[in-house]
């Protein structure tokens, strides 16, 4: 369970951060003039945008489940805890 576990993160996280990066690639210094302030999303972007926040809530809750006490690492032997 914690190798599946980990894996989901590791998984999760890379497509957040593919998702993010490729989001980023059409911001930015595109078109400076007043008029284009605000545009609605629409098509794939709105699509990546979504996957985005669902990917991003998906990590947060394994990550929280991740860090219970029933997932955490075996305890070391005696004398380790010194090191």
């Amino acid at each position: 369970m914690d190798t599946a576990l980990s894996i989901a993160l590791i998984v999760l996280g890379a497509a957040l951060t593919f998702l993010v990066v490729l989001q980023g690639r059409n911001a930015g210094l595109q078109s400076r003039d007043a008029s284009s302030i605000y545009q609605t999303k629409r098509g794939l972007e709105k699509t990546m945008f979504q996957a985005t926040i669902i990917l991003g809530v998906l990590f947060l809750i394994l990550a929280l489940v991740a860090s219970l006490p029933i997932f955490g690492a075996a305890k070391p032997a005696a004398g380790l805890w010194l090191l």
